[in-house]
């Protein structure tokens, strides 16, 4: 298990080094650059600025100087410092942006990982034992319809449902009159109100894809030899299914911790940009738009350690729980 491990380390760290590099490239890759983009929406707005003036804030923003160089002063402040650098378009730090977001983020999407596994796991196994019965068919319409309804449509018929039936605020995560309000009841019940909706949007879609892997594995494993003879020697249905079938069929489950844990750091952009939810999904896709590269190159990188960790962590978990793996 040590050598396992170690293997996974060692690879993990030039994984990251050369990912930090693609990524700090491609934000670069399309057509102009901050400023262009800056300039654009000037004009938008009835405003402009000559080139001389462009040139001189990209003298100013270091924008002028070669590709590499402008890397290792990105990564080496990251590394050193901890300092991510300054967002062009906010004019603010880029770990203030990030970190002042990233509790929501984590909180709405961990909320939705457990509510995922809550319903996937048990509708799966129930699926397998119960094979054609009346609610494996229902389950199996919820599956397709749950992969096949797109999240952001969902959020908007949910959004619908709450304000035309529900009577409630819909969007955001807090009404206006309490915001900036000392934390009560009556705010917790606002927020309560408004949660529930990207927590089932976000749930439905994980949900509807897991109960179906979990539904194919857990066939696989109950025509298996061992459960037999698990039943032959006297134990009960609940002691064979969850004792043994279940473990194994877990394994998809785990394995997708690798993208999980990214997942919980950006959550579902087009989600949240459909509810308004003050996270870190429509913060990357405005750095995007905008070529703030600082701020997206940012994103990338912590979502590309994100995905390198959760990866490891899978790896870990899986060796743990299914000793086959430690010797592949």
């Amino acid at each position: 298990m040590a050598n396992f491990l170690w293997r996974r380390l060692l690879w993990a760290i030039p994984t990251l080094i050369v990912v930090s590099f693609i990524s700090f490239i491609i934000i670069q890759l399309p057509p102009g650059d901050y400023v262009t983009a800056y300039a654009a929406e000037l004009r938008n707005s009835g405003e402009y600025i000559t080139a001389a003036q462009e040139d001189a804030i990209r003298t100013q923003l270091g924008l002028n100087d070669p590709i590499l160089v402008q890397y290792v002063r990105w990564i080496g402040n990251i590394v050193l410092h901890g300092d991510f650098g300054q967002s062009f378009h906010w004019n603010a730090p880029v770990s203030e942006l990030i970190w002042g977001r990233l509790a929501l983020t984590l909180l709405l999407s961990s909320l939705s990982l457990v509510f995922t596994w809550i319903i996937a796991i048990p509708i799966g196994v129930y699926s397998a034992q119960r094979q054609y019965s009346i609610l494996d068919y229902v389950f199996t319409v919820f599956g397709f319809l749950g992969k096949g309804i797109p999240d952001f449509l969902l959020a908007l018929i949910l959004m619908w449902i709450g304000f035309a039936w529900l009577n409630i605020d819909v969007g955001g995560l807090i009404s206006p009159r309490f915001e900036g309000a000392p934390l009560s009841l009556a705010k917790i019940g606002n927020i309560l109100e408004h949660v529930w909706i990207p927590i089932v949007v976000l749930a439905t879609g994980g949900a509807a894809g897991l109960i179906r892997v979990m539904r194919a594995n857990m066939l696989d494993e109950l025509g298996k030899p061992y459960v037999e003879t698990a039943y032959a020697q006297g134990l009960s249905e609940r002691q064979v299914v969850w004792g043994y079938p279940v473990r194994v069929a877990l394994n998809p489950f785990i394995s997708t911790v690798g993208w999980a844990l990214p997942a919980l750091f950006s959550g579902d952009v087009i989600t949240a940009v459909v509810l308004n939810l003050p996270t870190t999904g429509p913060l990357m896709l405005q750095a995007l738009k905008m070529q703030d590269m600082y701020l997206a190159g940012a994103f990338i990188l912590i979502l590309s350690v994100f995905t390198v960790i959760g990866t490891l962590l899978s790896d870990i978990l899986l060796a743990w729980s299914d000793p086959r793996i430690r010797y592949a």
